[in-house]
């Protein structure tokens, strides 16, 4: 039975609904992007899918509209797939449990996947509507967005004709955006070795965090729980001496952890549970705005199946999660309020051998990103510890005039009454990489109200949904001379 089928705007709810159903982690998109060929196939479309699985479908301009600039309407398919605790949903085989919350669709226990489901399921409504005047409308729908923009380094636009692009990938109704930081990820790989030991074991589990998007909430003073940990690390190591067994959080790199759980051995076991519950009250009036439902759960278990790490090894972890930069590196000097670089202890993982920590680095300044691997890269060495940079992405730079922007400015006026807000954004969009592969790009991002993106809060506005769709309709419909050229 659907769930969403009572909602407005029908086509678009649909869609998204049966988009839902399909497990679609990143790297895992190939039944996401077969449906999407199935579309194409049952309704005659001209359509080109890749061995990565991005996939391009062209709708031919309706009658009266061949003379106008072809459209491209752009999303990606992948999404973050993050679970409350107590969740036992497989993200990676189970579709996801969507429910209706006043306002806002959200899904039980998980991310929705409206970053960017919903950009598919516009681009599939607009594809679909026989009632639609329009100009060519070409939608490409790219893979692994959330991990390096994978999909959009090698996707081949050949295809295309248009040099318009509507990217649908932002998450606040009202707002067109106008440029983004470029990025890229860093894994740190530090050896470790362990040996017997006979004091009494310890864990605690840093939770209660917001977390949230790495670009978008990185700048509003949310705690990383693995920098939480640390911190308790290092606070139990100046007053006793520990061996640390084990340490795993967060689980996407672009997602500020919510959960740390770490296990040590320690020679006082009630002098280690006070100091935690005492740093516990600390921590909570520092960050009683920021991540109020913070906590430091403690327990002791009977043992470990892992051999604590040596203290060489011990200390070694702790310094170099202490000496780690994280959150707002520098703010923008000409934009207020807008963080130009930035870093984010994704996710932490220790084997027997090794631990591993996973980063996102974002800037809109191309050599801060460049300073900021190196002095990542120079940290880890210093440690004993390898860095490798992959997943590069460059920032979509702002320009200073873009015709498809004026046009939609002027459509929004007349529509709702007031101005679009101009902005740009800290986090990463494909506006850049495709920029580069079609010259002279006027590009423009926009999208409704999604709140929370990347945690399992994740939450979709159902009247922004349809404010935004009867906008993104009425900038098709209209019929005006749209120059492609964009002044720099």
């Amino acid at each position: 039975m659907s769930i969403l089928g009572h909602l407005k705007p029908a086509e678009v709810f649909r869609f998204f609904e049966e988009i839902s159903q399909i497990p679609r982690p990143s790297h895992q998109e190939k039944a996401v992007s077969d449906y999407l060929v199935r579309f194409a196939k049952g309704r005659g479309l001209e359509h080109y899918q890749d061995s990565l699985g991005n996939v391009i479908i062209i709708r031919e301009a309706s009658e009266g509209y061949e003379d106008q600039e072809p459209l491209i309407l752009q999303g990606h398919m992948d999404m973050v797939c993050e679970t409350a605790p107590g969740c036992t949903k497989d993200m990676e085989k189970e579709g996801l449990d969507l429910y209706i919350d006043g306002d806002f669709v959200r899904a039980r226990g998980t991310t929705l996947g409206g970053d960017d489901g919903i950009a598919v399921a516009y681009a599939l409504a607009l594809l679909d509507d026989a009632g639609l005047g329009h100009p060519r409308l070409e939608g490409v729908f790219t893979v692994c967005e959330e991990v390096g923009m994978d999909g959009a380094h090698a996707i081949d636009l050949h295809p295309l004709k248009g040099h318009l692009l509507l990217n649908i990938d932002s998450e606040e109704e009202g707002v067109v955006l106008a440029g983004c930081a470029g990025g890229g990820r860093v894994q740190i790989g530090l050896p470790v070795n362990r040996e017997e030991s006979a004091w009494e074991p310890v864990t605690f589990h840093a939770a209660g965090l917001c977390g949230g998007h790495s670009g978008t909430e990185i700048g509003k003073g949310r705690m990383n729980a693995t920098h939480l940990a640390g911190r308790v690390l290092r606070t139990l190591s100046a007053s006793m001496d520990l061996r640390l067994v084990s340490l795993e959080g967060g689980t996407k790199d672009n997602a500020i952890p919510r959960e740390t759980s770490v296990t040590i051995r320690v020679p006082e076991k009630e002098k280690a549970l006070l100091a935690i519950k005492e740093l516990e009250k600390t921590v909570r009036q520092e960050l009683a705005v920021a991540d109020p439902d913070v906590r430091i759960d403690v327990s002791t278990p009977d043992s470990s199946s892992l051999l604590p790490l040596t203290a060489d090894s011990t200390k070694a972890v702790i310094s170099l999660i202490t000496a780690l930069p994280q959150g707002v590196i520098r703010m923008s000097d000409s934009i207020p309020g807008m963080v130009q670089t930035s870093l984010n202890l994704g996710c932490a993982s220790m084997s027997g051998t090794e631990l591993v920590l996973g980063i996102s680095l974002r800037s809109s300044v191309p050599s801060e990103l460049s300073e900021l691997a190196g002095r990542v890269s120079w940290i880890a060495s210093s440690f004993g510890a390898s860095a490798a940079l992959s997943g590069v992405y460059p920032a979509w730079e702002y320009v200073r005039d873009s015709a498809l922007r004026n046009r939609m400015a002027k459509i929004y006026r007349e529509l709702y009454k007031t101005d679009m807000r101009l902005e740009t954004i800290h986090a990463g969009l494909e506006c850049g990489l495709l920029s580069q592969k079609i010259p002279k790009l006027d590009a423009v991002s926009i999208g409704p109200d999604i709140l929370d993106i990347h945690t399992p809060g994740e939450r979709l506005s159902i009247s922004s949904v349809e404010r935004t769709y009867a906008f993104i309709r009425r900038i098709i419909e209209t019929k005006e001379e749209v120059k492609s050229h964009v002044a720099g």
